[in-house]
């Protein structure tokens, strides 16, 4: 697999033209591979999101081989920058692209639009086309289950969050790991430090120092792609647990879990469409049922008792007799978010923009 990052791709474009690094302008031959590449705004180490979405490729070059080439291109910021860059990578014969953040929508839309020979993933996002589909996961179900253990665990009846954006993907994982810890303890609280950053190492170490100064001694990093949360709550001694890729090397003592994502199955299913030409765009919002989101790493402090409780859940969100959007759920405000007895749907949660009673943090504006 080819790993670039924005620094050397723009260098070598400068010297020897963008397709001298992705290749030739020229169409594929029909019995050349497929280009696959991959975007992420941040650089695929050991841990987080886009180490998770390279991850997710690995089984597929393990199924194709020769067939397919996978370049994946790190550390490209989203705008101008990223639009470029994923238009040279389709210009020269890539056709299946995926862009692997929020801000990279529009651009990769467009090229979607342009040339229906190209196959997009989007993640995070919202817009549907025939040959483009955004997906994201339901973390959702793992850290409802989180907040439970949170609770439990809590001495303060005060959690955190570090979030990276207000977007609905992150605003439903604060919310569910809210009500799940309102499930043990109905008044636990809940603050949360927005970044505006998919990688800031310093700016999230200090937001987690912030809410522990504040008495919180539960921490979730919602979306750093940076072990710099978890770390700073290891040297506090304080609980602390992400999404997407285990972390818990990073503080094995005071680490709570993590809400895994393996994308491999959706991304293997995506490419085999493709080739097959059956691919059809469409909202993929996946879950535990679809074997993309599992919670890991569970820390051996979560009492017996609890545990059993958590296990009991999760086979229910598993089967889908449990949603953690069932009401009576009350927004901060204190109005009415979901009726008693009623289930938020799939495209409801994907457009949440409002936080539950409990989170005591405004949304920014």
């Amino acid at each position: 697999m080819t790993k670039l990052t924005r620094r050397n791709l723009m260098t070598a474009a400068a010297a020897t033209g963008l397709a001298g690094v992705l290749g030739s302008r020229l169409a594929l031959a029909a019995d050349e591979p497929l280009g696959i590449t991959l975007v992420v705004p941040s650089p695929i180490g050991d841990v987080g999101w886009g180490h998770a979405l390279a991850a997710g490729l690995e089984p597929i070059k393990a199924a194709y081989g020769d067939k397919v080439k996978v370049t994946v291109l790190e550390n490209i910021a989203e705008g101008p920058d990223a639009d470029r860059i994923m238009n040279k990578t389709v210009a020269d014969g890539n056709k299946f692209l995926i862009a692997g953040s929020f801000g990279y929508q529009n651009g990769a839309l467009q090229i979607a639009r342009r040339d229906p020979r190209v196959t997009v993933l989007h993640a995070s996002g919202f817009q549907v086309a025939p040959n483009f589909s955004p997906f994201a996961a339901k973390y959702f179900q793992g850290t409802y289950l989180l907040g439970m253990a949170a609770a439990a665990l809590s001495k303060t009846g005060k959690l955190g969050s570090v979030s990276a954006f207000a977007i609905p993907e992150l605003i439903t994982s604060i919310n569910a790991f809210t009500l799940g810890a309102q499930a043990v303890k109905p008044d636990i609280e809940v603050s949360v430090v927005w970044v505006n950053s998919w990688f800031d190492p310093a700016k999230e170490q200090e937001a987690a120092k912030a809410l522990i100064a504040q008495k919180c001694d539960v921490i979730f990093s919602n979306a750093q792609d940076t072990p710099s949360v978890i770390s700073a709550c290891e040297e506090a001694g304080v609980y602390a647990f992400n999404l997407n890729s285990s972390m818990k090397k990073y503080a094995p003592k005071t680490y709570l879990g993590c809400i895994s994502t393996d994308w491999s199955p959706f991304f293997k299913a995506s490419v085999d469409a493709h080739l097959a030409s059956t691919f059809k765009g469409a909202n993929a919002f996946l879950g535990v049922a679809d074997k993309v989101v599992e919670v890991v790493d569970w820390s051996a402090d979560v009492p017996a008792d609890v545990m059993t409780k958590i296990k009991e859940i999760e086979a229910k969100i598993a089967d889908g007799s449990f949603s953690p959007f069932t009401g009576p759920i009350i927004k901060a405000d204190g109005s009415e978010g979901v009726a008693s007895g009623a289930t938020m749907a799939d495209a409801e949660i994907i457009a949440m923009n409002w936080h539950v009673k409990g989170v005591s943090t405004p949304l920014p504006k």
